[in-house]
């Protein structure tokens, strides 16, 4: 397994937009990702249970992927929050 910890600096969060470049960037992998913000997780790869995590612009939200692919996986996921939500796979479009 390998995680990271991220604190999310969009001023939305991880709402709407951000949240559907999250989950569509989690989809491109086989490996199954975890959102966790506090005592609550959810899916990485499910919009609604994404957005009822209810993160916002300052909190703390660790990101886990267990599978073949988990290292590509946190990583491109970690830099998409960290650019603000800019995409950083050509496969994912807006």
């Amino acid at each position: 397994m390998t995680r990271t910890d991220i604190v999310v600096q969009n001023e939305t969060g991880l709402h709407s937009r951000p949240a559907d470049l999250f989950v569509r960037t989690a989809k491109l992998y086989s490996s199954s990702i975890t959102v966790h913000k506090g005592e609550k997780s959810a899916d990485g790869k499910n919009i609604i249970k994404v957005i009822l995590l209810n993160v916002s612009q300052g909190d703390r939200i660790v990101v886990e992927a267990e599978g073949d692919d988990e290292v590509a996986a946190i990583s491109d996921l970690q830099t998409l929050i960290e650019s603000d939500f800019e995409t950083v796979n050509e496969q994912v479009t807006i």
